[in-house]
């Protein structure tokens, strides 16, 4: 496993794990005990730099965690709409595809943008053709009134 997808595997179980009800309560469980025990230790500098430092951190590492995950995120959900409006509908294949690499996420939508662009070229002449034949039947219904 590359270090890449062990850290998109990594960064997806810690924003899951983030998001928990479970998780919230211990973050208040550990600023309580923190905040109780002010008294103990005199609110000092240190027992303030405690939970400074310790959110701090938490932060800073977070921050990176759930922003990889959003982005993969968002890649696939767009990805997902090209489809639906390409095709009209969706298609099985792409449920899931969150779980993919950046790298598969972004091949997956050259793919979409590329037979959509195909199908655009056809259905332009399609409609080119069709106004054609329009213009020659007006043109026949003139020259026979004539």
């Amino acid at each position: 496993m590359s270090h890449t997808h062990r850290f998109e595997h990594a960064a997806n179980k810690v924003a899951h794990l983030a998001g928990r009800p479970m998780t919230f309560i211990l973050c208040c469980a550990v600023v309580l005990g923190w905040a109780v025990s002010g008294p103990i230790f005199g609110f000092s500098d240190t027992w303030q730099l405690i939970i400074n430092t310790g959110t701090t951190i938490v932060t800073f590492l977070m921050v990176f965690l759930i922003q990889n995950t959003q982005n993969r995120d968002g890649v696939a959900i767009q990805t997902k709409l090209d489809e639906l409006i390409r095709a009209g509908q969706g298609r099985n294949r792409f449920v899931g595809i969150e779980r993919l690499t950046e790298d598969e996420l972004e091949e997956l939508r050259d793919k979409c943008e590329k037979r959509a662009l195909a199908e655009l070229k056809r259905s332009e002449k399609r409609v080119r053709d069709k106004n054609k034949k329009t213009a020659r039947t007006t043109a026949r219904a003139i020259t026979a009134r004539s």
